[in-house]
């Protein structure tokens, strides 16, 4: 994970990353999977497969921005949730967050640029773009594309952080 972060340029290590990826059958019945590591291992009880409903024909970008849409705007609805409500239970007992209510220190797609330019966008029309770092690892080469810089990162065949970022695909 410190690996990862300074290959990235984290503030802080990514210890929940989110893993998005689309799939479709011949060009129809979208489904985005969601997958899940926090501290370095899967949390297979937070992985998630959202069906896409409102991207007509083959458009993997469009689906994209579907998925994160729906998953960064239910974060937002649970932060916003959380600070109206009182902090305790009538009883005295805390309020159990829901489980996604925490954001993930890194947002990785599976794709290359196109996919990170929906990612950013996204980040960018909910105000998360200075919460969520993003990156996308391209399939063919391992390479990884992160915002404002045009050419990828590829890193090292028998990095521990690759090795990772494998493992969440």
């Amino acid at each position: 994970l410190t690996e990862l972060q300074a290959a990235l340029a984290l503030r802080e290590a990514p210890l929940r990353i989110e893993c998005y990826d689309m799939s479709h059958l011949q060009g129809t019945d979208y489904v985005g999977s969601m997958v899940v590591f926090e501290d370095g291992l899967p949390k297979k009880s937070d992985y998630r497969h959202y069906r896409v409903d409102s991207v007509p024909g083959n458009d993997d970008y469009a689906a994209m921005e579907e998925v994160l849409t729906r998953r960064l705007t239910a974060l937002l609805e649970e932060e916003a949730r959380s600070a109206e409500e009182p902090s305790g239970e009538p009883d005295g007992a805390l309020r159990r967050p829901r489980r996604f209510a925490y954001p993930p220190q890194l947002l990785l797609l599976d794709g290359g640029l196109g996919q990170l330019n929906v990612g950013v966008r996204v980040l960018a029309s909910l105000g998360l773009t200075d919460r969520i770092p993003i990156a996308a690892l391209a399939k063919s080469f391992e390479e990884l594309y992160r915002p404002g810089s045009p050419d990828p990162l590829r890193l090292p065949r028998q990095s521990e952080a690759l090795y990772l970022l494998q493992r969440l695909r």
